[in-house]
């Protein structure tokens, strides 16, 4: 089969696996059921099971991947529709942005160091809370191993919006733009569109989030592996 057939074979695959998986969320709401966490375990399994290299499936994903930088900037539109809010917010925002970027960090670092990882590991899960490019490129000015931090940089994501909204309900924060710095800070891009499905408001701050927590992660990252 051609690269071109199966570039259109890989994407077609993951649009049908994506909308059942939408159906089944829909039909039985659970952190598990999730499209994001469904599809993508649905595509590993598969990939496994029959033996298809990843380089095979990345032909067409790598199509998919193009769109991922034109829709991360979109998503400057929900920011700045509710830019009245930001300016009358700025300082629990930045606070809030502060905390969850240190946290982040902190909890990456010393969870590593707590199991006994050698020092490689902890520079490779140091940064994962920021989106994967940001994530990576961090990683790599660290020393550690790129292609593990982005498998942290997805679980964190993954993880983040499956339990995400059950944390947030069991402490009950219900206020948008809480909610929207606590995904944006955690999950980066993943936490985001789980946001985005909950308001606007909780969206355009889970943006807003996810951009400036990857400017405080990028200092606080080789300040604290230099420390611990």
């Amino acid at each position: 089969m051609s690269s071109f057939f199966t570039g259109i074979a890989t994407i077609a695959g993951a649009f049908i696996l994506y909308q059942f998986s939408k159906k089944m969320y829909s039909m039985k709401p659970s952190p598990f059921t999730m499209p994001i966490f469904l599809s993508t375990a649905s595509i590993v399994i598969f990939l496994i099971l029959t033996g298809i290299p990843y380089e095979t499936f990345m032909i067409g994903g790598q199509w998919i991947d193009i769109f991922l930088g034109p829709i991360v900037v979109s998503l400057a539109v929900p920011l700045y529709r509710e830019i009245h809010l930001i300016k009358k917010y700025a300082g629990a925002i930045s606070i809030g942005i502060f905390a969850g970027s240190l946290t982040g960090v902190l909890t990456g670092i010393a969870g590593a160091k707590l199991f006994g990882f050698e020092s490689w590991l902890i520079q490779s899960v140091a940064a994962k809370s920021v989106t994967a490019p940001i994530a990576i490129s961090i990683t790599d000015t660290a020393g550690g191993n790129v292609s593990l931090a982005a498998v942290f940089v997805m679980i964190a994501g993954v993880s983040g919006a499956m339990f995400g909204p059950v944390i947030l309900k069991i402490c009950r924060i219900q206020h948008p733009i809480a909610r929207g710095l606590s995904f944006g800070t955690a999950s980066h891009a993943i936490g985001t569109a789980k946001a985005l499905e909950n308001g606007k408001i909780e969206g355009a701050i889970s943006v807003l989030s996810m951009t400036i927590s990857a400017v405080f992660v990028s200092f606080l990252v080789p300040i604290f592996l230099a420390i611990m």
